[in-house]
């Protein structure tokens, strides 16, 4: 067997190994690159919230029916009864306008007289009054008729002081007689007031009277 020395066979091991350690170099290379051969996964989605409807409108409360307070109107107070008082104004017509229902140019007659007549029993009952300077008269009606019989009761011309001016007219039922109207203001009498008993005070005319032939030219 012929000797080999021992520099040639150590050159012969390495030129063997060599490759070896080349491919195992190239492995590690290769499991060392991060872009050798990088397992690829889908992209990843965000979860997708559901759609939810927009919330329902939210009804008001149902109120329970009230029951309506039933309104019973408390009785009038009936009226005091008392005694009957009446007033008004007689006046004399100008003879311009005779014959027709004005009181134009007309002036307070005095001295004329009134009737009041209250039909409420068997036998009228008649006061009579006469009137002042302003043509303004006040009576007070019999003490048997109180205001709950006033319905009852008229109030006409009499007679008049002036024989130029003594035709009584019927401005206001002067003559078929005047219903007796209720007056809430004071009497403008200058009696003392605690003379006169509690009275209810009515209000008639005003009245006239007119000449009783024509206007001289």
């Amino acid at each position: 067997m012929a000797f080999v020395p021992a520099k040639a066979l150590l050159l012969v091991l390495l030129l063997h190994c060599f490759p070896v350690l080349s491919h195992g170099a190239d492995s590690v290379s290769m499991a060392e690159s991060p872009h050798h051969n990088a397992p690829s996964y889908p992209p990843v989605e965000a979860p997708k919230q559901p759609k939810s409807s927009p919330p329902a409108p939210s009804q008001p409360p149902v109120q329970p029916p009230t029951q309506s307070r039933v309104y019973t109107p408390s009785p009038a107070p009936l009226p005091q009864r008392s005694f009957v008082a009446v007033q008004g104004v007689v006046y004399c017509k100008s003879c311009k306008y005779s014959g027709v229902d004005t009181l134009l140019e007309a002036t307070p007659l005095v001295g004329a007289s009134v009737k009041l007549q209250c039909n409420n029993t068997k036998n009228p009952l008649v006061q009579e009054a006469k009137t002042d300077k302003n043509g303004y008269f006040f009576m007070m009606g019999p003490k048997s008729i109180t205001n709950f019989g006033s319905h009852k009761c008229r109030v006409t011309l009499a007679t008049s002081p002036m024989a130029t001016c003594k035709k009584p007219t019927n401005l206001h039922a002067g003559l078929q007689g005047a219903i007796l109207m209720p007056q809430k203001q004071p009497p403008v009498t200058s009696l003392p007031k605690q003379q006169l008993p509690p009275y209810q005070l009515f209000t008639v005319g005003p009245f006239a009277f007119e000449p009783s032939t024509k206007c001289p030219h």
